[in-house]
Parts: C-alpha cells; structure tokens; sequence
C-alpha cells in the first residue's frame, strides 16, 4: 500500500486495517505506552479512545513501539491473542522494517552494515545512502535486530548520530540543528499470521522532515 491514509482516528492516520490489525501514522513527540515520570496521553491512548467513542467492542493494543521522537508506521492488534502472535513475528525477525533517518556527516561507504551490542546483546543494521547533502545524509535503514533505541545508538556509534539527536549525542558538537528527531519508520512488510497473506505498508516521509529536506 501506498503512504495514503483511509481514514483517522483522533487526528492518527489509519494507513490499513483488517479484521485483526490497525497499523497507523504516529506523528513525532508522542509515546506509544506510559513511560515512568510521563503524564501526557499516549498513542495508545488516543486511539483507544477514538475506537471506543466509534462504539466497537475491542481494545488496541500495540504489537511494537517507536521512540517518542520517532514517526511512522505501528501495527496494533485487535486483541491480545493476535496482538501475541504479531509480537513473535517482531521477536523471529520476520518483520521487514524500513527506516529514513538524516544522520550527520557524510558517510565514507554508499551502504554497510553497523555491529554494535546494547545493553550486551549483539545488534545489526544495515544502511544505504539515498541522498548527500552538504552537512549531512539522508538514509534507509534496515534494523535487523530489534533493540531499544538501536538506530540512534548505532550511528551515534560511528559517529554520524540522527539530526536532531539529544539523548545520545551532544547537540552543541553539531552545527546542523533540527527541532525533532529525524527518523521516520517508513516501511513494513510481512506475513498477516491469521490469514497468512503478504501486508506490506508504506508511510510517507513526515512533515518536519520534508520541512527540513526542503530548507537543507
């Protein structure tokens, strides 16, 4: 499918949906779950109340979670059985995901891979370059392990951390500002494990970040 939303829920653009899964747009600056400390409304949230408010009997339970300065694609499950059987396709690798990061620099190599362990576990991603820009270049990443925060670990790693990055890497090192993160969750593909059929979804790139392409 294409980046064109079906519909909204609360403002969430709902890009497919079936009789088990909703996967939606989440815009950047939003949790997928509670965080400790956290008192604002989560996607979570805003999409519950959105479905039940539309009078449905289910509740949303989400499959993965993005970081909360992160956009694009979430899958959410229309009950805790499939929602189970998503998150073990998401733990078996067997979700192809697709990433657009702009990341600081120029890179020395058009594609490579970064093996780094978090937290001591092994971690894999792979990259390509789409575009190079003056002071940075735009990217497709491939995460092939599943880790927290991996993508911006990882090229903060190698020296080349996300434009807008300010958990893992000083701002003030860097001249390029942006006032959110750039990384967008671009892609998914995989199988549907109730009717086994291929779901494949493209998100388009966000906002901000088309903002910061066309002024960069």
């Amino acid at each position: 499918m294409d980046g064109c939303f079906k519909y909204k829920i609360n403002n969430i653009p709902v890009l497919y949906e079936d009789d088990c899964l909703l996967i939606v747009d989440k815009p950047p600056g939003l949790l997928t779950i509670p965080a400790p400390g956290n008192k604002q409304p989560t996607l979570t949230d805003i999409l519950n109340r959105g479905v039940k408010n539309g009078g449905v009997s289910y509740r949303l339970h989400p499959c993965h979670r993005l970081d909360k300065d992160t956009s694009g694609l979430i899958v959410y499950a229309k009950g805790k059985s499939i929602q189970k059987r998503m998150m073990e396709l998401f733990k078996g690798k067997k979700i192809k995901k697709i990433y657009v990061a702009f990341v600081q620099g120029r890179l020395s190599q058009d594609k490579g891979q970064i093996s780094y362990p978090i937290q001591g576990q092994s971690a894999l991603t792979e990259y390509r370059i789409i575009e190079t820009r003056k002071d940075f270049s735009v990217l497709e990443v491939m995460p092939l392990t599943g880790r927290k925060n991996q993508i911006r670990i990882h090229f903060n790693t190698i020296g080349h951390p996300v434009v807008g990055e300010k958990k893992f890497a000083f701002r003030r090192d860097y001249q390029l500002r942006a006032n959110r993160l750039c990384l967008h969750a671009k892609a998914l593909e995989f199988t549907h494990p109730a009717v086994k059929k291929t779901v494949s979804v493209i998100s388009e790139l966000s906002t901000g970040m088309k903002n910061f392409l066309e002024k960069h």
